[in-house]
C-alpha cells in the first residue's frame, strides 16, 4: 500500500485514513494492530471530531476508562503521538 506521509510518518492527507491504513501505519512501526488499539484509535479520532483536539493523554485515559500507565503498556512510548499518527490525527503538542 503506498501512502502519503511527512518525514515522521504521518499522513500527509487526512482523508486517506482508513481502519487498514492505520495498521499499515502500525506496522510500518513495528506494531502488530489489534482490537484494544483500534479502539483507542476510534475514541480519540471521536474525541478529536467532537472538540477540535488531540486530547492530552491523561484527558484521554479517564474518558476511555484506563491507567494512562496502561497505554504505555500498550504503546511502549508516546501513546498519543502513535494513536494521532495511526488514527490520522494531528500531531500531539505539549505534554501529551
Amino acid at each position: 500500500m503506498q501512502l502519503a506521509v511527512d518525514s515522521e510518518g504521518f499522513l500527509i492527507n487526512r482523508d486517506d485514513w482508513t481502519e487498514e491504513v492505520a495498521a499499515e501505519l502500525a506496522s510500518a512501526d513495528g506494531y502488530d494492530m489489534n482490537d484494544e488499539i483500534m479502539e483507542y484509535i476510534r475514541q480519540a479520532r471521536a474525541m478529536y471530531s467532537d472538540d477540535g483536539v488531540v486530547p492530552p493523554i491523561r484527558k484521554f485515559a479517564k474518558k476511555v476508562g484506563v491507567d494512562s500507565k496502561h497505554l504505555y503498556d500498550v504503546f511502549k512510548k508516546g501513546p498519543m503521538k502513535l494513536i494521532c499518527k495511526w488514527g490520522a490525527l494531528p500531531k500531539p503538542t505539549g505534554c501529551v
